[in-house]
């Protein structure tokens, strides 16, 4: 990550560490005008899609080609739907007036961290955020690793530590085992990987007044925003897949009252969850499925839609596929095992909300066909619509092009066309297999923990067998239409229209097959070969520098005399290391290998840290130090990471103000 520096040494306070993150704040309530166009918009794509299916079913269907025409109409039919359910779920997506009350103090809270084989890199942020927080409460490491670096690690930054003899359950079961240790009224649970905002306890704590309410969910956010699953928009914004379901659809259930615990960034109160016996264990989505069991026993929930907690999405294709993979199999076997659409005790609103992201999976199946149908179109010369061109194609594309409009309306700015269909196309391959376990819930039932911090692995992932397969025949089917249309083929369009619309679909879905292989092998995405992530900042920090006793700075110990403070621009930071710039006299004298102490100010707190130098990189007209944090300095760290989370800097502060510490006294030594 990059961002415009100063040069090294002016006098420029900090930049507010905070703003490396996009902005996470509880969304205005939406005017009336806006909602109205909305509304309209969709109302009148629902409309038209009614008429345009009524005139297929009647007028178009042709029987003669029935295997390729009802499957067309089949999943035009899931298409409407959708947008059907879509609309009803998104009509009003204002979010629910955060409570004023007491609430914090009033109860006891534990801040759970299962992990199992996170690197302390990961969980250091994470510990040393959580246990920063207000008001008082317990900061808990569950360590499923049963790892002795990790309960030491803990226990330095004031955490408690707690293994179980057996992974029984895999996450639901360490939640389970802390529940019978742990002595809270309410738990905040939060994954390894997510680490909380200054505000996490005090903005959802108030919610509890409720004395029904069973759990407070907050979004999902990620700060690794070079991630898989993050791409930058045409207009310099950062686009990430999951931000319309946590932005939008998640609070939209607070209509229907079903909004339900997404497994991390949430508050749960325990009694909710020994009502119904600890969280669920039966599927690999824990989290939904205790909530249905939940609501089953009277409980509500709530949805805070301000982010007050930022993790790590899936750096790369191998990752972002096996995350999908277990959602969509734990949704089919949470379908298997409570039924939420006819199983007792769920209002009509939330037997609505399960049935639109439970079924949502389902959609892959119509990404295919819409693949697969007009290459078989192509290939046979088969007539899936008995209508004049000129008739159909301006209903068609009418209604596609309205439907496009109203799902971009309702998704409020979070619905980018194209990148929204590449992604289905990327998950399709991890989707589809996945559904199949509705048919056999217990197939491959295993939890399995989305990899997460630095992975060797210099080139891309294979793309999938599907995908290829995909691509292949979409490159085929256009050579055979080619050849057809000059005779060279034996196949013979009787209608010229429909063969020239499906080898135009066939060329949009091979660009996207084309873009989506090319994502998935990109060297960009081969894993994250750094110990930590790095976020973009702009501050003003020190570097200690070893001088001889003329002032001149020293290029070796034999020469150093006494240690002076060199400003530097520290444009990343990250638990593990540095970027920096610095001024030429300081360039000459520091290079890889060379230990030197950095100091930043991050709010009202001055950092110091022993580094050393890994790389030193000229560029243009300007020296770039990459630094490492040397080991051992974990409270230190743990500062940073606070920190960096938990912004609180004022104006006009810089770390040329600071005071002398242990750290600088000991650089010419």
């Amino acid at each position: 990550m990059h961002t415009e520096t100063t040069r090294a040494g002016e006098a420029a306070g900090p930049r507010a560490l905070g703003h490396p993150f996009p902005d996470g704040s509880l969304p205005a309530p939406e005017t009336r005008i806006h909602a109205g166009l909305v509304r309209a918009t969709a109302l009148a794509a629902i409309a038209l899609t009614a008429a345009y299916l009524v005139w297929r079913l009647t007028g178009t269907i042709d029987l003669a080609w029935w295997w390729v025409s009802i499957p067309l109409f089949a999943v035009e039919v899931h298409n409407a739907l959708g947008l059907l359910l879509y609309t009803i779920a998104l009509w009003d997506v204002d979010p629910q007036p955060a409570p004023a009350g007491a609430g914090p103090g009033r109860w006891r809270v534990a801040v759970l961290i299962p992990t199992v084989n996170e690197p302390p890199e990961i969980l250091l942020p994470t510990i040393a955020a959580s246990v920063a927080l207000e008001p008082a409460h317990e900061t808990w490491v569950l360590d499923d690793g049963g790892r002795e670096e990790i309960h030491a690690l803990a226990l330095r930054l004031g955490a408690r530590y707690l293994s179980r003899p057996d992974h029984a359950g895999a996450k639901a079961g360490n939640l389970n085992h802390a529940l019978g240790i742990v002595d809270a009224d309410i738990v905040a649970i939060l994954d390894a990987d997510h680490v909380p905002t200054a505000q996490f306890l005090t903005a959802t704590l108030p919610y509890f007044e409720d004395r029904r309410l069973a759990f407070v969910q907050t979004p999902q956010d990620f700060y690794n925003v070079e991630s898989f699953e993050h791409a930058r928009r045409w207009n310099g914004e950062i686009y990430n897949e999951e931000s319309v379901f946590y932005r939008v659809i998640a609070p939209a259930k607070s209509r229907w009252s079903a909004p339900f615990w997404c497994g991390t960034c949430a508050l749960v109160r325990v009694s909710a969850l020994r009502s119904v016996g600890g969280v669920a264990t039966d599927s690999v989505t824990e989290d939904i499925h205790t909530t249905i069991r939940m609501y089953r026993r009277g409980w509500r929930g709530a949805y805070h839609n301000q982010v007050l907690a930022r993790g790590l999405a899936p750096d790369d294709a191998a990752a972002y596929l096996l995350q999908r993979n277990r959602w969509a199999r734990g949704a089919m076997q949470v379908l298997r095992c409570e039924n939420p659409l006819f199983g007792p005790g769920l209002t009509a609103g939330q037997r609505l909300a399960f049935l639109t992201t439970l079924f949502g999976w389902f959609d892959s199946w119509r990404t295919l066909a819409f693949m697969v149908i007009p290459i078989v179109v192509v290939a046979t010369g088969a007539v899936p619509i008995r209508a004049p061109g000129m008739v159909f194609a301006p209903f068609f594309v009418a209604t596609l092009g309205l439907q496009f409009v109203a799902l971009r309306l309702l998704a409020r700015g979070h619905y980018p066309p194209i990148l929204s269909v590449l992604f289905e196309v990327l998950r399709m391959p991890a989707v589809l297999p996945a559904t199949l376990a509705i048919l056999d819930p217990g197939h491959d039932a295993r939890f399995r923990v989305t990899p997460k911090g630095r992975r060797d692995g210099a080139r891309g992932a294979s793309a999938p067998r599907l995908l290829t397969m995909l691509a292949v025949a979409s490159s085929a089917a256009l050579a055979w239409f080619a050849a057809s249309l000059l005779g060279l083929s034996p196949v013979h369009y009787a209608v010229p229209w429909a063969a020239i619309g499906a080898a135009f679909f066939i060329a949009i879905n091979e660009a996207l097959l084309l873009a989506a292989i090319r994502r998935i092998r990109s060297d960009r995405f081969a894993g994250n070969r750094r110990a930590g992530t790095r976020l973009p900042v702009r501050v003003l920090g020190q570097l200690g520098v070893s001088t001889a006793e003329d002032g001149v700075p020293a290029g070796s110990a034999s020469r150093a005399g006494r240690a002076v403070r060199v400003p530097c621009d520290i444009v990343d930071l990250s638990v593990t290391g540095a970027r920096v710039v610095v001024d030429e006299a300081a360039a000459e004298v520091l290079g890889p290998g060379i230990r030197v102490p950095l100091a930043l100010e991050l709010g009202e707190e001055r950092v110091d840290l022993a580094c050393t130098v890994r790389r030193r990189i000229e560029r243009r007209g300007s020296t770039e130090l990459g630094l490492a944090f040397d080991a051992g300095q974990e409270p230190a760290v743990a500062r940073l990471a606070v920190g960096l989370f938990h912004p609180a800097v004022p104006p006009d502060r810089s770390a040329a103000a600071a005071s002398p510490s242990p750290v600088w006294e000991s650089a010419a030594a």
